[in-house]
């Protein structure tokens, strides 16, 4: 049990307080994390991208499935938060939810681990492909490739038995016809903006008894996202994700376990650049617009101080 305002949880990017009354207070920081491993240098605005992104999608997949989301307004978040600056734009108020025990992955195209599997076994998760696929490669049709969702650690890739054996049939069946379809409809979405959705992941949930989507919908963090006029299949593609953060590491010679070395100024803009270019193709809004319509006013460096803050007196 824990106490309104006090801190419940801290993931690799987002602190969740509780809010009282089965509300819960997700904060989307500016951390990012590769290989599972939380890098020192934070990325300035990107928890904001993240929670913009999210509310572009979840208010557009309402029709499909319901969501955690009460509130994005600081000034409606309870005591102790509302009305803090360095929360605007990115701490969203959401229901509090019974998570299902499973990343629900969709993929509409060969690559990273998904091209691994491929050319080892010809099939990815247990979901048999054609022959003579190359990376980057348009799948004929999307598929659903569930992981297990742990705690600390690696995510594992389950087979549909697995996954069944993990929520039941019924569930795991709800989940695939959901996974897939909010997929489809993000990804022809997308693309009119001339991005590629290459796959994306997402979680769900119980609340009040109905199934729900929760934590964030359709960000670089969540999806591969690849420019559509640059496509070539047989390699890899350029990306607005945090590909190109994973891309410097590996460069560096990183071994991928911790500590990571430090991120140089110039990566770190660079990645701030592609995350902000992102939310503006998958949008089409210039994203000086979101942050004035969130109310924000100071600068991203100061939110670090400020969030750390929040944690260390609300723990």
């Amino acid at each position: 049990m824990t106490e309104a305002g006090q801190l419940v949880a801290r993931g690799k990017v987002r602190d969740v307080y509780d809010a009282g009354d089965e509300a819960l207070l997700l904060v989307a920081t500016d951390r990012i994390s590769a290989f599972d491993v939380v890098l020192s240098e934070p990325i300035p605005n990107k928890g904001r991208v993240l929670t913009g992104l999210s509310l572009h999608w979840f208010d557009r997949t309402g029709d499909l499935v319901g969501n955690h989301v009460l509130s994005a307004d600081p000034g409606s978040f309870p005591a102790p938060f509302a009305h803090e600056p360095s929360l605007a734009g990115r701490a969203l108020l959401v229901r509090r939810a019974d998570v299902v025990p499973l990343e629900c992955v969709a993929r509409g195209y060969l690559s990273g681990s998904g091209w691994a599997q491929y050319r080892e076994t010809g099939s990815i998760c247990g979901v048999g492909l054609p022959a003579g696929l190359v990376e980057s490669d348009r799948l004929p049709e999307p598929i659903f490739t569930p992981t297990t969702k742990a705690a600390e650690g690696h995510d594992l890739p389950v087979t549909s038995d697995q996954a069944i054996d993990i929520v039941g049939r019924g569930l795991f069946e709800r989940l695939r016809e959901l996974t897939i379809g909010i997929y489809e409809r993000i990804a022809a979405t997308a693309i009119e903006r001339g991005v590629i959705v290459a796959d994306t992941k997402f979680e769900f949930g119980f609340a009040g008894g109905q199934l729900v989507l929760v934590d964030e919908v359709g960000t670089p963090d969540s999806s591969r996202f690849w420019p559509a006029d640059t496509y070539r299949p047989g390699q890899a593609q350029p990306s607005f994700d945090k590909q190109y953060v994973r891309d410097w590491l590996d460069a560096a010679g990183w071994d991928h376990e911790p500590p990571p070395p430090s991120l140089p100024a110039d990566v770190v803009d660079g990645t701030a650049a592609r995350y902000r270019e992102a939310y503006e193709r998958v949008t089409a809004r210039p994203f000086e617009t979101y942050l004035r319509s969130a109310g924000v006013d100071g600068a991203a460096a100061a939110d670090a101080a400020a969030l750390d803050r929040l944690r260390e007196e609300h723990a």
